[in-house]
């Protein structure tokens, strides 16, 4: 009986060692890749193959072209837009209730209804450059023209049209970051065209590294950053005029960030603004407002109002005559 209850110990040993032995290990990898229209890395610490994320990556993609894409013309929003329907997914349901916030908190600033502003400057997707007569367009701007009802939008005036450039890369962020932790990741970060999100640490075991590019006109490359953040658990995004500009006939600057009260490009010395908040749907809308606020708009006072009451962190870069001037959160000052 005792060699009986002996040899069971010793099966059930091996057995334990064995099971040990073939367990998927942990591991750090990294994927790169293309989604919206840009790249994509995520790099995580799982005990899932690099095809298992890849697909995730895929997936989402895929999901958020079909619902808020307003370049592919298939797309649920396109088809709102366009006034061939009214009812709504649950994540143009999502987005355009936390833009109403963001509309709100800026004054009108922030406003996801400028796309007809928007493509009549040149930055939609057909490419005009000729000067728009905005006084025309601004009649069917503004958040107030629309509304939520029954899963349903509903507009006051049929060619109000909705974009949602400024806040869905941050939102498809953290849905897959959701995902992620949804299978036991917790070591991660969410890299999409710059929209970042991450909890825990990197492979060093230190907090994620994650670098402010300097506002430059035309840095494309992310060849020259200004700071590194640290972060172990939130989101950054960044919203800047350097990159999507143009040059006018009369030789004025042309930038993508509309102020759709005026419906004319934003003129200011803000070149860049970061924010860092618990989801990069905020992040990414609330850079996108300041951004359009701008220098003499009231950014900076809003920012440390928002990072009173929200426990928003910010990072902004003016221009200035001896080249750079920045406005920050305590912790990012230099001592």
């Amino acid at each position: 009986m005792k060699l009986h209850k002996l040899f069971l110990g010793i099966m059930l040993l091996v057995a334990t060692s064995m099971m040990a032995c073939t367990a998927p290990k942990s591991q750090y990898i990294t994927t790169n890749g293309n989604m919206l229209g840009t790249f994509v890395q995520v790099t995580c610490r799982t005990t899932l193959s690099q095809p298992e994320i890849e697909a995730i990556v895929r997936e989402v993609d895929t999901e958020m072209k079909a619902s808020m894409s307003i370049f592919d013309p298939t797309s649920l929003l396109s088809r709102i837009n366009r006034n061939e329907c009214d009812t709504l997914d649950e994540h143009l349901i999502y987005n355009i209730t936390l833009a109403e916030r963001f509309y709100t908190m800026s004054g009108g600033a922030y406003d996801i209804t400028v796309k007809p502003l928007t493509d009549a400057w040149g930055f939609g997707k057909d490419r005009s450059t000729s000067v728009p007569n905005v006084d025309s367009l601004c009649q069917f701007v503004g958040y107030d023209l629309i509304s939520i009802e029954d899963n349903r939008l509903i507009k006051e005036d049929y060619r109000t049209q909705v974009d949602l450039n400024s806040i869905a890369k941050g939102y498809t962020v953290d849905l897959v970051a959701t995902k992620l932790e949804a299978l036991g990741v917790v070591d991660y970060i969410v890299d999409i065209g710059g929209e970042i999100r991450c909890r825990g640490r990197n492979a060093q075991g230190k907090e994620w590294r994650i670098g402010i590019e300097t506002p430059y006109d035309g840095n494309m490359a992310m060849d020259s950053i200004e700071k590194i953040i640290t972060l172990d658990n939130g989101a950054m995004a960044t919203s800047g005029n350097y990159r999507r500009f143009y040059i006018a006939e009369d030789g004025s600057k042309v930038v993508h960030t509309i102020d759709p009260r005026t419906g004319h490009s934003v003129s200011s010395t803000l070149l860049s603004a970061t924010v860092i908040a618990p989801t990069c749907a905020e992040a990414d809308a609330a850079a996108t407002m300041f951004m359009a606020l701008g220098s003499e708009g009231g950014a900076v006072a809003l920012a440390e109002e928002c990072a009173k009451e929200h426990g928003w962190r910010y990072y902004f870069i003016f221009a200035s005559d001896e080249g750079y001037d920045v406005e920050c959160s305590e912790e990012y000052r230099d001592k």
